[in-house]
C-alpha cells in the first residue's frame, strides 16, 4: 500500500526516475529524434480516442486474458525491448526478464541490450521474445538465432524501422557516446545521482554484451549516438524476411510496421503477426501517431496486431485494443519503473496497470477485453 500511495500512476514514476539517474541516461531513455513532433504527436492522438461507457451491468470482476500466437496470457501488455537498457537501470535485462516471468507476460531483448541471451536465460519465463536487428552476414545472422534459441527464446521479433541510424539530437547533447564513456562532464552528472552510481559501481559500466563475439571492427568514424551494431547490421528487404521465417522454427513478428499494404505482402510471407511502431518516436519525426495507422492496418490483415509508441496507462491499452490491436507493449515505461524504485518497480507497474484496467473496464461496463469499442466518430483515423 506505500507504493501505490507515494506512486499511484506511471507519471509518478518518471518524475522519480528523472531525479534518481544521470541527465544523459535520461536524455538517452526520454529523447525521441528532430523535434520531437512524433512522440507527441503519438501522446495527442492517443488522447483523442474515446471510449463509450454501456451502464446497468451489475457487479463484476474484468477478465484481463488475451489470446496471442497460440496461447493464453493473463493481461493484455507486455514488455518491449529497449537497447541498453542495463545503462539505465543496472542489470535491468535481467530484473525485467524476471518480472515477465513472475507475471506471465511476454519480455523482450534487444540485440543491443547490455546483457547477451546467455546472461538471462535462467530468468526467462515461458514468453521470452528476442528482438533482433538485423545482421549483414549470414553466419552471424545464423549465430544470433542459435544463440537466441538456445536460451529459451521462443518467438523472433525483426525491428524493419530502423534502416539507418537516426540523429537523436537530445542524446547528443548529452555527451552519451556508444560505448558509454564516463567523461569529467558525465562524471559530474554521476555525482550527483548516488543511488545510480553505487548500482552502477557494482555491476560495472554496461556495453552491448550480445556484440561481444562479433565486434572485432573498427567504430572510431561512427556517429557519436551510433554503435558498433551499425557496422553489423544491414536494412533488410522481403528477400531477408523470407530467409529469417525459414530459419526461425517458432512465431515470428516484424515490428516497425505502419502502412497497410507492407502488413498484407508480411500476412502472404507467413508472418504470425504485425507489430505496428513509429520507435517511440526516436526514429523518424514526421511518422503518423500508431493509433492513427492502426484501423487501416486492421482492416489489411487477420493476423494479430502488436501495438506500442506513446502508451502511458491502462486507458491507452484500452483504447488500442478497442481499434484493433490484440496486443500492447511498452518500452520506456518499465525502465521508468526501474529507475525510480528499483528491483520493486516493475512489479509495482504491472500492479498499477492491472489496477488501471479493472477500474476503467468497470467504468465501460466491459466484463473482458472483447467487450471494448471506440465510437464510430473518429473520422481522422479512417473508420
Amino acid at each position: 500500500m506505500k507504493l501505490d500511495a507515494r506512486y499511484p500512476a506511471l507519471s509518478d514514476l518518471r518524475s522519480r526516475a528523472q531525479r534518481r539517474i544521470p541527465k544523459f541516461v535520461w536524455e538517452y531513455l526520454d529523447s525521441g529524434t528532430g523535434s520531437e513532433a512524433t512522440k507527441a504527436r503519438n501522446r495527442s492522438a492517443l488522447d483523442q480516442i474515446t471510449l463509450l461507457p454501456s451502464v446497468l451491468h451489475g457487479e463484476f470482476t474484468p477478465d484481463l486474458s488475451t489470446s496471442l500466437l497460440g496461447e493464453t496470457l493473463p493481461l493484455p501488455f507486455g514488455i518491449a525491448p529497449v537497447g541498453m537498457s542495463g545503462l539505465i537501470w543496472p542489470d535491468a535485462e535481467r530484473h525485467l526478464a524476471r518480472a515477465g516471468a513472475k507475471a506471465g507476460i511476454p519480455y523482450t531483448l534487444s540485440t543491443v541490450a547490455a546483457a547477451a541471451p546467455e546472461d538471462i536465460a535462467k530468468d526467462l519465463g515461458p514468453h521470452a521474445w528476442f528482438q533482433m536487428y538485423p545482421p549483414r552476414d549470414e553466419a552471424i545472422r545464423s549465430d544470433m538465432l542459435a544463440r537466441a534459441k538456445n536460451a529459451g527464446f521462443r518467438t523472433l521479433v525483426l525491428t524493419v524501422d530502423v534502416p539507418v541510424p537516426s540523429r537523436r539530437e537530445r542524446q547528443v547533447r548529452s555527451g552519451l557516446t556508444q560505448p558509454p564513456k564516463l567523461t569529467p562532464r558525465l562524471m559530474a552528472q554521476v555525482a550527483l545521482r548516488p543511488a545510480w552510481a553505487a548500482a552502477m559501481a557494482q555491476k560495472g559500466m554496461p556495453h552491448m554484451r550480445m556484440l561481444d563475439a562479433y565486434a572485432n571492427v573498427e567504430t572510431a568514424n561512427l556517429p557519436p549516438n551510433a554503435h558498433v551494431g551499425y557496422l553489423l547490421r544491414t536494412s533488410p528487404d522481403w528477400a531477408y524476411v523470407q530467409w529469417l521465417r525459414d530459419a526461425w522454427e517458432g512465431p515470428f513478428i516484424v515490428k516497425g510496421v505502419l502502412r497497410p499494404d507492407d502488413a498484407k505482402k508480411l500476412e502472404e510471407l507467413g508472418i504470425d503477426a504485425i507489430w505496428i511502431s513509429n520507435h517511440a518516436g526516436r526514429q523518424f519525426d514526421a511518422a503518423p501517431a500508431t493509433i492513427e495507422v492502426l484501423p487501416s492496418i486492421r482492416a489489411a490483415t487477420a493476423l494479430p496486431i502488436v501495438f506500442d509508441s506513446g502508451v502511458e496507462g491502462g486507458v491507452d491499452i484500452l483504447r488500442a485494443l478497442a481499434m484493433g490491436a490484440n496486443f500492447v507493449m511498452m518500452g520506456r515505461a518499465w525502465h521508468f519503473a526501474l529507475a525510480a524504485l528499483g528491483t520493486d518497480g516493475p512489479a509495482h507497474l504491472v500492479d498499477l496497470l492491472r489496477k488501471d484496467l479493472e477500474s476503467n473496464m468497470g467504468q465501460l461496463g466491459a466484463k473482458d477485453l472483447t467487450n471494448l469499442t471506440a465510437p464510430a466518430d473518429h473520422d481522422m483515423f479512417q473508420l
